[in-house]
Order: C-alpha cells, then structure tokens, then sequence
C-alpha cells in the first residue's frame, strides 16, 4: 500500500518555519512530504540557512502519487505577484495563507491524502476575529461542529474545552452538552488514532472547585455530567481543582486532562514538556496538526528555534 503523503502548509511568511522546517529534515520519514508555500521564498530560505536540496515541482491539476519523491522538496508554488518581503502588507500574507490552505483542502477532499501539518500563524491577522483558533477555522472549512484542540505528548496530554475565549466568556460554554461532547471526541480519538481507551481526568473551572456564588458549575454541570451513565462507557474521573491533578503522583494515572479553558491546562503542560508536544485537531475526517508553538517573530533568522515540535508533528503523521 502507498504511504499517502504529509501536506504541509508553510504558513506566516515572517516566521521560524523554514528553519525548524530544515532542521526536521535531517530525520527520515516514511511518508513523502509536500510542501505549500511560495517558491521563491523558499528558495531566499534555503540559501539563508545554506540547506541544499532539490526541488520537485508538482502540478496540482494533475498530481499523482508517482509525481513524488522522498530525496527532494516537493514543492506547490502558490505565486503570488505582491512582494512577499513587504512586511505592512498584511492583506497579501492572509491571501497567501488562505490559498495555501484551499489547496491543502482540495487534496484533502479529493482523497489524496488525509496527513494534514500547517506551520505558525498569525492567529490575530489571519483570522481577523471571525474564528476563535486555525482549529475553528479548519473545523469550519469542513462543516464539522463537533472537534476539539488535544495538545499532545505521549506521557500526558491536555484539551482545553473552550480555545481562545476571553475569560469572562468561559462560564457561559460550559454546559452539560459541550462537556460531554469533548469527553466523547477524546475517547474515540484515541480508541481510533492510538488504539487504546484512554484515562481522562476532567479539571473543575472554579478554585477548589469550589465557589461562594449560589451556582457552583463544578457541582452542577462537570461533575453532573461525569457521575451520569457516560462512565460506564468511558474511563473518565473528576472535577479536580486544577491546582493539583498535574502533580507527579496525579499525573500517572491519566493519559488526558480535560480543562475548562486554554491556559488553565496548557501553561503547565508547557512547563512540564516545553517543545516536546504537538497541536492536534480532533474530530475532523483527517488528521491535522500543528507544532504547539507560533511564528516567533522575534527569533527569525537567527538559527536558534528548537525543531522539537515540528519533528514530532512529523513523526505522529508518519506512523499514520
């Protein structure tokens, strides 16, 4: 059987992909790798970082799993007549990304491949405020409702049940439905990509899950929903304040911590694994992934970003 091909959209122009992008590189993979992104950039990058390899040029109104090789880059030129090197021109770069992504999704949709691996963006001028995260986005671009963000490591993962939500607007999405909805994407996720039920630990969303206002959403809804029938079905444990279920001794006895919102279980994930985690969508007919980190404006060109992320976004993709 052919190993179906990685798609990898580059993404932000100004960012650290192309030289993480080239020090993964020097790790073998079985899957072919296409590249999306703007050849002559590509080529400024492969001189700046002196990475030399060849370049396959592909066709994408006539691209076949023959057209690929494993010893180059397997580039689609997405040409653009703007200046990629103007960095006020915000319009291009979201045009830019925006066609990247089209043709990623057409090769998607056709069957081509179901290996889907975008590179940092601008969340903030790309997205424009219409979609809360790329997961949003991506889940948006192919109807699916139901999906959810798993930041992953093999010895501990997380899933924040609201993304990029303000604050103030958490307690508004927690709900008896949407708690249960992303315990259940987590545990077929995992049942169907790796194979196993996983252990899932659910966090409370106030302070030791407890709360001085008449309605205690710990008490009403997380823990509600995890005392209900759904606990015969799938291995689920909670609420625990979030203060202490990422201790040594609690950390152990799950594979997955479910959180109230984005930074409550992905700061100490962070802390604990740095760059050794990868951004996965989960619910989506394909698979797609991200390194867990962004664009790092402040680190382009200076040869000096860890590949870390990148490699093991690759690697989950290749086993697949």
């Amino acid at each position: 059987m052919t190993t179906k091909p990685i798609i990898i959209v580059t993404g932000s122009i100004k960012s650290i992909f192309f030289e993480i992008f080239f020090k993964s590189l020097k790790k073998k993979y079985q899957s072919p790798l296409i590249l999306i992104c703007n050849k002559k950039n590509l080529i400024q990058q492969m001189k700046k970082f002196k990475f030399k390899r060849n370049i396959n040029l592909l066709n994408i109104n006539n691209l076949r799993n023959s057209d690929l090789n494993k010893s180059t880059i397997n580039l689609i030129d997405i040409n653009l007549k703007s200046s990629i090197n103007n960095k006020k021109n915000t319009q291009f770069e979201n045009e830019y990304i925006k066609q990247s992504f089209d043709i990623a999704f057409k090769l998607i949709k056709k069957g081509f491949s179901y290996k889907l691996l975008n590179g940092p963006i601008n969340k903030k001028t790309f997205l424009n405020k219409k979609f809360l995260g790329i997961t949003e986005y991506i889940s948006n671009n192919f109807k699916q409702k139901k999906t959810g963000m798993l930041i992953y490591n093999k010895k501990l993962s997380v899933c924040p049940l609201t993304t990029h939500l303000p604050i103030k607007l958490v307690s508004k999405k927690i709900t008896k439905g949407s708690v249960k909805e992303k315990i259940e994407i987590i545990n077929e996720f995992f049942k169907k990509n790796l194979k196993f039920k996983p252990r899932i630990a659910v966090t409370g969303l106030n302070p030791h899950c407890e709360s001085i206002l008449n309605f205690n959403e710990d008490e009403k809804i997380i823990s509600s929903i995890i005392k209900s029938s759904i606990r015969k079905k799938i291995n689920i444990k909670g609420p625990f304040p979030a203060d202490t279920i990422f201790l040594k001794s609690n950390r152990k006895k799950f594979d997955v911590i479910l959180g109230m919102y984005h930074d409550q279980v992905l700061t100490p994930l962070k802390t604990l694994y740095e760059y050794d985690a990868i951004n996965i969508t989960m619910g989506l007919p394909f698979l797609r992934i991200s390194p867990d980190h962004g664009p790092n404006k402040g680190m382009v060109g200076k040869n000096k970003s860890n590949p870390l992320s990148l490699i093991k976004a690759l690697k989950f993709l290749d086993k697949r």
